[in-house]
């Protein structure tokens, strides 16, 4: 599985994030896990045409101990097999990164 890890942080660094998370209804139904949702325009063709059967798309954020655990892989949310399940683009990639960064800063979190 391809991973960002953003590791070492504080307690209370993490407890301000998962407030953030769960303020902002990403939790994903299992304790510490949240789905970051896929910008539309970074879907893929394929995603694009399996939207209204598999979508919403996201992107899993594990919060594991000391560390933030985001895959980079596509998961859609109303199915667990389909060819549109795919590992990120570069560019999504990019995007997703610099967005859990953005996140993190934004609420007084360095890194």
């Amino acid at each position: 599985m391809k991973l960002y890890v953003i590791e070492d942080l504080q307690p209370e660094d993490i407890s301000v994030i998962t407030g953030r998370l769960k303020a902002m209804e990403l939790e994903a139904g299992l304790e510490d896990l949240y789905w970051l949702p896929v910008p539309p325009e970074h879907l893929t063709p394929v995603q694009k045409e399996h939207l209204p059967r598999c979508g919403p798309y996201a992107m899993a954020l594990e919060i594991s101990g000391d560390a933030l655990r985001m895959e980079l892989l596509v998961r859609a949310r109303n199915m667990l097999r389909c060819e549109c399940i795919a590992y990120a683009s570069p560019a999504l990639q990019s995007h997703m990164t610099g967005y859990l960064d953005s996140l993190l800063s934004e609420n007084g979190i360095a890194i």
